[in-house]
């Protein structure tokens, strides 16, 4: 903010919330962090004042009204940020530009038609979340933890005739037993089986198919998300096998030539080229990204973007190989943190098929 010569950070997205002051708010309701230059943190939060949070001082506001969630909480949630500001220089404001509405604009001070005095410091949030803290990391092994028990959990169960819809609830139920509460946000995006991946469907795994299962379930904000593939009669064919085979080079390479400084584009070409090697499917997506309050943040393993990995980052490493002969295919995700002088694994269960 100093180095931009913005004097008020103002910030409504949910992820930049909890990343400043530590309080996430439910998913249905707002909140607003005001960030001035000298450190000074104000929380406006719905409802009450939150049990935990680092901020100076906290106002709230009627996210609902006997009972019934209000539709114009953003208004009223500014209405208490412009009544605190009252009076006060407007300077220039620093605001999460993708999300940042009218009603907070003006109640950070901006009443001209001109948003000439608006810094969008929003790339600058994203990139200094990159770097997990030691408590943010604690969450997130935890959401990983997650993921462990209901792989276990899935190997016991999957078998011919399992529906998927009748899976993930069973998985929904081993994570939130594991969490000890309800999660954050969703369980990831793929429960199909003999599918890339999607949504569960009311529909029967076979014998001779592969179900592919992307978790990601959020504990206290942080994100895990990982993958494994498991054969649903455990007696995976030869070019199942060997698909199988022709993927675990990739996190071998991971191992060896990840650190600090090493672009993150070139990992993915590196993982192409081991990729393209096996003729039985096509490998159509990124390698990986970063991961943390969102699903999706940097570095982004990917031919669109030229990161590189920073140490405190903390990626996923997801190489697949698809095809109708693999029933449909198969895909496995690792997580790894990045340390001062390579990565550390955080999912060291099992990759194997069966």
């Amino acid at each position: 903010m100093q180095a931009r010569g913005v004097d008020r950070l103002v910030v409504t997205r949910p992820e930049h919330v909890q990343y400043l002051t530590g309080f996430r708010p439910l998913y249905l309701m707002t909140a607003i962090v005001c960030l001035n230059a000298d450190g000074q943190v104000l929380l406006v939060a719905p409802n009450v004042c939150p049990p935990h949070c680092a901020a100076d001082e906290v106002l709230t506001y009627a996210a609902q009204l006997h009972s019934t969630l209000r539709q114009e909480q953003f208004a009223a949630a500014a209405e208490c940020l412009q009544q605190y500001l009252a009076g006060v220089a407007v300077g220039q404001i620093g605001v999460d530009g993708s999300q940042f509405g009218l009603h907070a604009l003006r109640a950070a001070g901006v009443q001209t038609t001109s948003v000439d005095e608006v810094t969008d410091l929003e790339p600058e949030l994203w990139e200094l979340r990159r770097r997990k803290d030691p408590d943010e990391l604690a969450l997130m092994r935890r959401a990983i933890e997650c993921t462990d028990a209901m792989y276990q959990r899935a190997r016991e169960i999957i078998e011919p005739g399992t529906n998927e819809l009748e899976l993930f609830g069973e998985l929904h139920a081993v994570a939130v037993n594991v969490a000890g509460e309800p999660l954050s946000a969703l369980l990831g995006n793929d429960y199909q089986c003999n599918s890339r991946g999607g949504p569960p469907r009311n529909r029967e795994a076979a014998a001779g198919e592969l179900y592919i299962l992307d978790l990601g379930p959020c504990y206290r904000g942080y994100y895990a998300d990982n993958c494994r593939t498991i054969s649903v009669d455990r007696n995976p064919t030869p070019p199942q096998l060997q698909a199988w085979e022709a993927i675990l080079p990739v996190f071998d390479m991971i191992q060896r030539d990840v650190r600090p400084g090493v672009s993150a584009k070139e990992i993915f070409e590196r993982a192409s080229r081991i990729l393209a090697e096996c003729s039985l499917g096509e490998f159509p997506h990124h390698l990986g990204h970063g991961v943390g309050l969102y699903p999706h943040e940097a570095p982004h393993l990917n031919p669109f973007w030229n990161d590189c990995f920073q140490e405190g980052d903390v990626f996923t490493v997801e190489p697949g190989l698809y095809s109708d002969p693999l029933s449909h295919g198969l895909r496995l995700e690792n997580n790894y943190l990045v340390t001062a002088h390579g990565v550390e694994l955080l999912t060291p269960f099992p990759l194997e098929l069966h």
